[in-house]
């Protein structure tokens, strides 16, 4: 299905009237003098490490341990990732880390 001309430009002006106001409603809602409310504050420290461990449980729910070599790469690839993260504390070494072994075990050596 393609878009006229007309629907185009009233889509690509909807697209960035949202992308302006969820850029600009932090600083009209919350004072600049004061900090932000508790709960927003809350879910900073809480949100991150529930949706990781949402995306941890997502990709490994079809992992079978009892099959062939599955499970190996991906405990291999998952202690790689928390030993990088304990060594270095940086998010993106960890999971780019992670990620590549992870690539580099299931393409060359459990094929």
């Amino acid at each position: 299905m393609t878009l006229t001309t007309t629907q185009a430009i009233i889509s690509i002006l909807i697209m960035a009237g949202v992308t302006f106001l969820t850029r600009a409603l932090p600083f009209l809602l919350f004072d600049r003098g004061s900090g932000p409310p508790k709960i927003v504050l809350y879910l900073g420290k809480w949100l991150p490490p529930a949706v990781i461990a949402m995306l941890v449980v997502y990709c490994l729910r079809t992992v079978n341990p009892l099959v062939g070599s599955r499970g190996i790469p991906e405990l291999l690839a998952i202690c790689a990732v928390i030993a990088l993260h304990l060594w270095k504390r940086n998010n993106l070494l960890s999971i780019f880390g992670g990620t590549i072994l992870y690539m580099i075990l299931v393409q060359a050596v459990f094929i």
